[in-house]
């Protein structure tokens, strides 16, 4: 079982109080396929020295402390999503590093003295592009500097795909066009979201197509609005669906916040308070005004059979 520690400068942990550990450290925003390859060198490397793993990260996202106009981050996988994650990765530790004008003050060296020798780390797993310290001064070219041979590290290249980077920014990039395919690719899994279903309009259920409203957290990056093929875990089932992301403006036309609906295939539970898992898997279609109710069943209807169609 990972434990989760959350940390913030100055913290008051002791040598004595750590086990020797061996350590990825980044933001780590999505988990894809380039961080999977630092959590697990490091993973790898704590089993083969007989030490703990573990993985340091921070919160909030560095920009919402230092740019002023970033107030709100949204992130591929909100602290929620990125813990089921790293547990699943077999991290036993997971540090969280509350960033703030404290921590972003600290000297290169201060930093390294504080969070990495301080926590008893033995040895640095970190991607080429890593840094530390105030205005990032501290990096993986000169981190002998700061290290000054208390611990060993590894640089991890850069992960290619199709010629490019893999990295946050593309995948968000790919979000804002809808294309969860591609960025399935560059995760290795699916883009999922969990959210608690919450009451609704109930207007799909009148239409023939009962759906689950899912309640989403501020700090989640969504997908660009439209019509998408879903699969949904609910108590370790999994069920195929059609999800409608957007305001619904065949009924509504002055709503501002989006909303999440899902239409589970073959499902008739009520599912009001329950925790669900939504996968991302294809974009179907842009949301659409209808005239009549009786154009968007027929929409609806033929959505669901391109869905099924795409699942079979």
């Amino acid at each position: 079982m990972m434990r989760t520690i959350e940390l913030s400068f100055p913290h008051t942990l002791t040598l004595n109080e750590l086990p020797e550990t061996v350590a990825a450290i980044g933001f780590f925003d999505g988990i894809h396929k380039g961080h999977q390859h630092v959590i697990e060198t490091a993973v790898q490397e704590a089993s083969n020295n007989q030490m703990e793993s573990a993985v340091i990260t921070f919160h909030p996202h560095p920009s919402v402390v230092l740019n002023k106009s970033e107030k709100q981050v949204k992130y591929i996988t909100p602290i929620k999503e990125k813990k089921a994650i790293l547990q699943k990765m077999n991290v036993d530790r997971l540090y969280i590093i509350t960033f703030n004008k404290e921590l972003s003050n600290l000297s290169p060296r201060e930093f390294i003295n504080h969070f990495i020798v301080g926590l008893h780390i033995k040895h640095l797993v970190a991607g080429f592009d890593f840094s530390y310290g105030h205005r990032g001064k501290g990096n993986m070219d000169n981190i002998d500097d700061h290290a000054q041979e208390r611990f060993t590290y590894t640089k991890i290249d850069k992960v290619v795909l199709d010629g490019e980077k893999v990295s946050s920014t593309r995948i968000r990039k790919l979000l804002e066009n809808g294309n969860v395919e591609k960025v399935q690719e560059l995760l290795g899994r699916p883009l999922s979201i969990t959210g608690e279903v919450i009451e609704g309009a109930k207007r799909g259920r009148e239409l023939g197509f009962p759906t689950a409203n899912l309640f989403i957290n501020q700090d989640t990056l969504l997908p660009k609005p439209g019509i998408y093929a879903v699969k949904v875990i609910i108590k370790n089932n999994v069920y195929e669906g059609m999800a409608s992301l957007g305001i619904n403006p065949t009924f509504t036309e002055d709503r501002i916040d989006l909303s999440l609906e899902v239409h589970i295939f073959d499902y008739n539970n009520d599912l009001y308070g329950e925790e669900l898992q939504l996968q991302w898997h294809k974009f179907i279609r842009d949301e659409e005004k209808f005239d009549n109710v009786d154009q968007l069943i027929k929409k609806i209807e033929q959505d669901e059979t391109i869905i099924r169609g795409f699942f079979s």
